[in-house]
This record gives C-alpha cells, sequence and structure tokens, in this order.
C-alpha cells in the first residue's frame, strides 16, 4: 500500500509540472501613441517603451517606395490585449501587429481612406484604440477592424 501511495504522489509531481503557467489579466495598452522617425535604415527606435523595428516592408506595402523613407514619422500604439496599432500621415491603412519570435506579424490590414489619412493620432479608449483622422470623425478599431466610425 505505501509503495502505491508513493507511486500515485511521484506521477502526481511529475505531471504537475508538466502544466502550462498563464498570467491572467493582463494589460499590455501603451497609454499614449508613441511618434518615432523612420533612419534611414528604414528602422524606428522607441525610447519609452524601447523596442527598435525595421518597418521597411511595411511602408513599402503602403507607399510602394523604400527609398525615401527617412522622412516618415509612423505613429504606433499597443492595445489591451498587446496587439500593435502602426499607421502614418498618407497612409490608407492601418496594420495591426502581433508580437512574434523576434519581431512583428501582421495580424490585420485595416483600410481607413482610400486617398490617405490626414494627420492620424491614436488614442486608447479601452477595449479600443481610437483613430483621430484629421478633420473626420475619430474611428474605434480593435484588431479585427473598425468597430465605429467611417472608412471612405
Amino acid at each position: 500500500m505505501k509503495a502505491v501511495f508513493l507511486l500515485l504522489l511521484f506521477a502526481a509531481l511529475v505531471f504537475s509540472g508538466c502544466s502550462t503557467m498563464a498570467l491572467r489579466p493582463g494589460d499590455f495598452a501603451w497609454p499614449i501613441e508613441s511618434v518615432l522617425k523612420v533612419n534611414e535604415d528604414g528602422i524606428i527606435e522607441g525610447n519609452q517603451y524601447y523596442f527598435s523595428l525595421n518597418v521597411k516592408d511595411l511602408l513599402y506595402s503602403e507607399v510602394q517606395d523604400s527609398a525615401n523613407i527617412s522622412n516618415t514619422t509612423v505613429r504606433i500604439i499597443r492595445n489591451t490585449e498587446g496587439y500593435y496599432f502602426i499607421t502614418a500621415e498618407n497612409f490608407k491603412n492601418v496594420y495591426v501587429f502581433e508580437q512574434i519570435e523576434g519581431g512583428l506579424g501582421l495580424v490585420n490590414k485595416i483600410l481607413i481612406k482610400d486617398d490617405g489619412i490626414e494627420k492620424p493620432a491614436f488614442n486608447q479608449r479601452p477595449p479600443y484604440v481610437q483613430l483621430l483622422n484629421g478633420q473626420n470623425p475619430s474611428i474605434l478599431l480593435t484588431k479585427d477592424g473598425i468597430v465605429e466610425g467611417e472608412n471612405k
């Protein structure tokens, strides 16, 4: 009987070590957007929440030009779920990314305005990200798309 008890205790200890730890709930939002200049190598660097990211492919996808990128200012914010929302002036879209090993992976590309966004700015409006778009009404976004507001 003692041997069975020890065997069961051993099995319980072994299998309890195989469980996956989850730390929840978590809030990953940045309270305000980061406004970052792209350097001549296509890199943006944030000092408030230190990170570095090559955005050449994003800029090429949006404007089909990877040579004249150093004058671009990228706007980025992270929502409560940890998704990154990125856009810039004259972009047609807001790009939603998630963290992957060594970078960010595209989750969604949200069309905002066919002729480009004027004076974009992000705000947190949990559970949404608010996009201010120049003269147009603000737009509420999730990783899946537009919740409220207009796209043209």
